[in-house]
């Protein structure tokens, strides 16, 4: 295991990003020296991470972590009487779609880490309040009030309050829930949603109306990227795959001395590597060395463990931000993994975080 990794999970483990009820943070603002308030969605990340860490290290902390987490979401986040997964516990928050599939995609992972049913019966029961509750005319709502379940008002200016492409990597956890379910319904929900997906792609980059913004879309985008992959032996997934590699790249690299975002170059990393193995795109070596190397000066060292370890979830005008992310680090992890694995190891599959 790599220093990297090392760091990475120590901070996981000692940064208190984590809270004692197995919540975890949105992510620490060294600036104020305060975590952000827990999110379901982060939460669901970190269980996937920390399942991650406890198989390729085999420290048991990092399992019994992710499953502190995953009790999080079954006991205290999920509303059983209202059938819905909240963004946060506060008692006015709505739910996402989009939330709810990482959410979906964290219990799984706890679930094979452990075999309990309590966590596929809750991952199963999310999955199909997905299905039932933000189905739209043009796809799936963005975002419902609870406990009505009414969808909100959809922004333009915001493409986290809008339908799009970026909903087929939640769109996985129906994939993953049927391998694990056998229940071919949620199979079905996966391939509805990619022909849309497919189709809303090429107008989804545009809509950036600044640097800040097309930044934050390249990290969506690549959530349509990701989702692809279940789908990626048909043609018209491998070429969209292909092709929004060579566009990610291109864009990031024009902005990143004004704007840069850890989780962006980890996700492309990854994105050219699982590619590279599902036969859809060859890697192209010199450009995911570059994106190794830049992904690994975001992580962040300092004597305080808040900070030590994790990844500053971006950087303007060469600047760090002072947000210590953990999807960023999440996602940093998985990506110099897989990138640090010899080729003849890197095997088709799909991101497990």
């Amino acid at each position: 295991m790599s220093n990297h990794y090392e760091r990475a999970g120590r901070w996981f483990l000692a940064s208190g990003i984590q809270e004692s009820n197995g919540g975890v943070a949105r992510y620490y603002r060294a600036d104020t020296e305060q975590n952000r308030p827990v999110s379901t969605e982060i939460t669901g990340y970190a269980v996937s991470a920390l399942a991650y860490l406890h198989e390729l290290t085999g420290d048991d902390r990092y399992r019994e972590q992710a499953l502190a987490a995953a009790r999080f979401l079954v006991r205290d986040a999920w509303w059983t009487d209202v059938g819905a997964m909240p963004f946060e516990t506060d008692l006015q928050a709505p739910a996402y779609f989009f939330d709810c599939g990482i959410v979906v995609r964290g219990l799984l992972a706890a679930w094979r880490a452990a075999r309990s049913d309590e966590f596929l019966d809750c991952a199963a029961a999310v999955g199909r309040s997905m299905v039932a509750d933000f189905r739209a005319a043009d796809g799936w709502h963005p975002v419902l009030a609870l406990p009505a379940k009414t969808p909100l008002l959809r922004d333009p200016a915001r493409w986290s309050r809008l339908p799009g492409c970026y909903q087929l990597k939640s769109a996985m956890g129906w994939w993953d829930l049927y391998g694990a379910t056998g229940d071919a319904a949620f199979r079905e929900r996966y391939l509805e949603s990619l022909a849309p997906a497919l189709n809303g792609a090429g107008s989804f980059l545009a809509g950036g109306a600044d640097r800040l913004e097309a930044m934050d879309r390249l990290h969506a985008y690549l959530y349509f990227l990701e989702g692809l992959l279940p789908a990626v032996e048909q043609e018209r997934c491998a070429l969209a795959l292909a092709g929004g590699i060579g566009q990610v790249s291109g864009l990031l690299h024009e902005m990143e001395t004004e704007f840069a975002r850890a989780d962006v170059y980890a996700q492309l990393l990854r994105i050219r590597i699982l590619a590279d193995a599902a036969g859809a795109a060859p890697l192209d070596r010199a450009a995911a060395a570059a994106e190794a190397r830049t992904l690994a000066e975001f992580q962040a060292g300092s004597t305080d463990p808040r900070i030590d370890g994790g990844y500053w979830f971006g950087r303007k005008n060469r600047e760090w931000l002072p947000h210590v992310n953990p999807v960023s680090t999440a996602f940093a992890i998985e990506a110099l993994d897989l990138w640090e694995r010899p080729a003849g190891a890197r095997t088709p599959g799909r991101p497990r975080i």
